[in-house]
């Protein structure tokens, strides 16, 4: 439910934009185009839903300079509208407020430290010598384990877990059921069984981070896991032990990073994607959902593709004949200008 109305005059002058239309027109909450009502903001940056704004109910609609005449309704101007769109609905429907304070039924250690302006949800769990910043909010039942540190302004929703000294920033959300800083995957092989590799390292997030419902990622086996200012993750997504995510990178749901993995700066990792341990993406890659990375990207692209699983020795040969396959095709187009004769001639 929005906090208060407000017109469309108030969110230019809040937000910026060009103003199309009565600068009284009001607003309490944001739709989509089919779902708007005579209350709503909506907003249009493709062509395709042209019939779905000429039927829209919405009071007002963001549009971009090339969609200026695309409607008579009132309208907002403006270089980017899914992202103005995104800053309305921060500015319409705020998050609820969170009394400070620490519920009864929570326990927290003597010696973890805990700023007044903070709130410690019901039955939730602070370890010693843990810090927690003003601001922050600690759902029900998370758990911080010994010489945790979150900083300020960050939101744990319900049933996170950080194991110790996990190292949160300020401004970040972690939904409910993320699980940082468990053991990394590491055995050695010893006569048959396999022995337990301890894993001393740490996790270390940066700052305005957001990771999804049931994110899991793991500490260092000896360095520490990073992960930089900035990054978005998507639920139910693995991150093994020793990895670096750069800043302001993306990934979608469900992709898997194996351990020792660097993915720089700026990319955006499709849903479903695997990367293989021990290689580097560059800054601003794409890696397409579904795709299996299994070597380093040292030049930023897209990257896609996907490819029958079979024995490994045959899958190794056919996939070497792949990546000449454009060449081959162009080699052979050479002959036939030639006049040399087609297979079966």
């Amino acid at each position: 439910m929005a906090a208060r109305r407000y017109t469309l005059g108030e969110l230019v002058r809040l937000l910026g934009g060009e103003l199309r239309g009565d600068p009284a027109v009001e607003v309490a909450r944001v739709a989509t185009l089919q779902g708007a009502g005579p209350d709503a903001i909506s907003f249009f940056h493709r062509a395709d839903y042209a019939a779905e704004l000429q039927a829209t109910a919405a009071a007002a609609v963001i549009v971009g300079p090339p969609h200026e005449a695309a409607t008579a309704k009132p309208r907002i101007v403006t270089d980017n509208p899914y992202l103005y769109f995104a800053r309305a609905a921060a500015l319409l429907h705020p998050a609820e407020a969170v009394a400070p304070g620490v519920a009864a039924s929570a326990i927290v250690d003597a010696t973890a430290r805990i700023d007044p302006a903070a709130s410690i949800g019901p039955h939730a769990v602070v370890g010693p010598h843990a810090a927690v910043g003003a601001g922050t909010v600690i759902g029900a039942g998370c758990v911080l384990g010994s010489h945790v540190q979150v900083g300020a302004q960050t939101l744990l929703y319900a049933r996170v877990v950080l194991y110790e000294r996990t190292v949160l920033g300020s401004r970040c959300i972690v939904h409910s059921g993320a699980v940082i800083g468990s053991d990394g995957f590491g055995f050695a092989p010893d006569g048959g069984r396999w022995a337990k590799i301890p894993q001393i390292g740490a996790v270390v997030i940066g700052d305005d981070v957001e990771l999804g419902a049931n994110v899991t990622i793991d500490r260092g086996a000896i360095d520490d896991t990073v992960i930089e200012d900035g990054v978005k993750i998507d639920n139910q997504v693995q991150v093994a032990h020793n990895c670096r995510i750069g800043a302001h990178t993306v990934v979608a749901g469900c992709a898997g990073i194996a351990g020792s993995t660097v993915i720089g700066k700026h990319c955006i990792i499709g849903g479903a994607a695997n990367l293989a341990g021990h290689i580097t993406i560059a800054d601003g890659t794409v890696v397409a959902g579904g795709t299996s990375i299994t070597r380093s990207i040292r030049q930023a692209d897209t990257y896609v593709g996907v490819f029958p699983f079979d024995r490994r020795k045959e899958w190794l040969r056919n996939s070497a004949h792949l990546r000449h396959l454009d060449d081959l095709v162009r080699r052979i187009a050479a002959l036939e200008r030639a006049g040399a004769p087609r297979a079966g001639n």
